[in-house]
C-alpha cells in the first residue's frame, strides 16, 4: 500500500492511525455481508443526481476496497494498490479528478487503460463519529468533467446518509431477504448460548454452510434468482432446526448454525439433515427450476474451543475442505485439524503480509481473526500463495511462519508453525 501523508506527519503516527481506522472498521462487522436497499438507493442518487455512470459505497481494509454498494460495476471488490480511493482515506479528505489520463497517479491505472475506461472521479470519505475514515462515498463517469463546491457538498451529504444507514444496520437483528439473524446478531446471541453451556457444563456445536455455485446462479439466471435461493435455501434450514437453535446468515451466501445441547456427532447429524434437505429440494421460478446444493463445516465446544470466533473459524475451515472434495458434503474440524490450530480465536481487523520465496514474494492481506497459534486471513486470490510461509503484521513487529490448513479462493486458514 502506498501511503500519501501531509508534511510533518510521521510513519509511527501514520502507522497508529491506520491500526486505529482498522480497528473501527472492525466494530463495524460490516465487510462482506449482504446487500442492503438503502445502500442500493444511494448508489442510484449518485448516478442521478451528478448524472454519472457509476455510484459507489465503498469499505476499505487493509488490502482491498470492498463495494458494500455499486452501480456501473461488474466487480465486488479491487486490490488497493489499484484504488483511487486510498488515496482519500490516507489523506482523510476529498479528492475531485477531472481527467484520469492526464494525473500521473492515475494515468496507468487498470480502472483508467482497461474496460471499465475511468476519466473522470470524485471521492469523499466515509467518516465515523469518532473521525475514522472506514471507506468511500463517490460518483465516477467514463467522460471527463468538473464538478464544483456545490457539487462536493451534496456528495458529502450523501456520505452522511450512508453513514447513518450503517449505524442503523448496527441494531437490525435480523437480514431483510432471508429472515436470518444478521451476522452481528447471530455473534451477539451466540456468545450468550456459549455462556450459559460452559456455566451449565453443556454441549454446543456450530454449523457453516455456504451454497456451492452460488455465483453461477447470479451470472446465469440473474440477481433475482440468486435471492430466491437464498430465500428457499434459509426457509429449509429453518424447517430442520429446533425453535431454540440460533440460524444467520453471515455473508452473501453463507450461513451459520448454533446447536445449544447437541455434540459433535449430533452436529454432524443435523448437518446431514439439512444437505440432504436443500438437495433434495428443487426451486422453481421465473428463470424455470434449480437445484442446488451446499458444503457444510462443523466444530463443537471443547475445553480449548470456548468461543464463536474459534467455532466458526474452525467450521469455516471444514467447510472450505468440503468444497475442496467435491461439494455437496459435510466435514467435522476434528477430521481436518488433528494437528491444527486449537486454541482460541479473537475476531481483529488487522493489516497483514504475506512473504515467501525467501522474502522476495509479499501478498497484502487483511488478518480477520488471531490466536496464540493459529489466524484467518483474507486475501484478494489465494491463487500462487505455498502451502508454508511468513506472516507479519504491519506495525507490530509480529513475524512467524505459517501452513495454511484450508483456504479458498479468498481466504485462508493457518497455523503457526514452531
Amino acid at each position: 500500500m502506498v501511503v500519501v501523508r501531509a508534511f510533518g506527519t510521521s510513519s509511527s503516527d501514520v502507522k497508529k492511525r491506520e491500526m486505529e481506522r482498522l480497528a473501527a472498521l472492525e466494530q463495524l462487522d460490516l465487510l462482506d455481508t449482504p446487500k442492503d436497499e438503502g445502500f442500493e438507493r444511494i448508489v442510484r442518487l449518485i448516478k442521478q443526481i451528478f448524472d454519472v455512470d457509476i455510484g459507489l459505497v465503498s469499505l476499505i481494509d487493509a488490502h482491498r476496497q470492498w463495494y458494500k454498494a455499486c452501480s456501473g460495476l461488474a466487480a465486488d471488490e479491487v486490490p488497493i494498490q489499484d484504488t483511487f480511493c486510498r488515496h482519500v482515506v490516507d489523506r482523510e479528505e476529498a479528492m475531485v479528478v477531472q481527467d484520469a489520463t492526464r494525473d500521473p497517479r492515475f494515468a496507468h491505472n487498470p480502472a483508467v487503460t482497461g474496460e471499465s475506461h475511468v476519466r473522470f472521479y470524485a471521492g469523499v470519505p466515509l467518516r465515523t463519529k469518532a473521525g475514522h475514515v472506514v471507506g468511500t462515498v463517490c460518483a465516477i463517469d467514463r467522460r471527463t468533467r468538473s464538478f464544483g463546491a456545490k457539487d462536493l457538498s451534496v456528495l458529502n451529504e450523501l456520505a452522511g446518509v450512508a453513514m447513518d444507514r450503517i449505524e442503523l444496520l448496527q441494531s437490525a437483528a435480523t437480514d431483510g431477504l432471508t429472515g436470518a439473524l444478521t451476522r452481528h446478531a447471530f455473534r451477539q446471541e451466540a456468545d450468550q448460548v456459549l455462556s450459559l453451556a460452559l456455566r451449565h457444563q453443556h454441549d454446543a456445536s456450530c454449523v457453516v454452510l455456504d451454497i456451492d455455485r452460488f455465483k453461477s446462479v447470479n451470472d446465469t439466471h440473474g440477481h433475482a434468482a440468486g435471492d430466491q435461493v437464498l430465500h428457499a435455501v434459509a426457509e429449509t434450514c429453518k424447517a430442520n432446526l429446533r425453535a431454540g437453535d440460533l440460524f444467520g446468515r453471515l455473508g452473501g451466501e453463507e450461513f451459520a448454525i448454533l446447536l445449544p445441547h447437541i455434540n459433535r456427532d449430533g452436529a454432524a447429524a443435523v448437518a446431514e439433515k439439512v444437505r440432504l434437505a436443500i438437495a433434495s429440494r428443487p426451486i422453481a421460478g421465473a428463470f424455470g427450476e434449480l437445484n442446488v446444493t451446499a458444503s457444510f463445516g462443523i466444530s463443537a465446544l471443547s475445553i480449548i474451543t470456548k468461543d464463536i470466533e474459534t467455532m466458526l473459524a474452525q467450521a469455516d475451515a471444514a467447510m472450505y475442505h468440503a468444497k475442496h472434495n467435491g461439494r455437496n458434503r459435510c466435514v467435522s474440524w476434528n477430521a481436518i485439524g488433528g494437528d491444527g490450530p486449537t486454541g482460541a480465536r479473537r475476531r481483529v481487523l488487522k493489516a497483514g503480509s504475506i512473504v515467501f520465496n525467501d522474502h522476495r514474494s509479499t501478498i497484502d492481506c487483511t488478518i480477520k481473526s488471531l490466536g496464540v497459534d493459529s489466524a484467518g486471513l483474507s486475501v484478494s486470490s489465494s491463487a500462487g500463495i505455498p502451502p508454508e510461509f511468513v506472516l507479519m503484521i504491519k506495525g507490530e513487529g509480529f513475524e512467524t511462519k505459517c501452513r495454511i490448513v484450508a483456504q479458498d479462493r479468498q481466504s485462508i486458514e493457518v497455523a503457526f508453525s514452531a
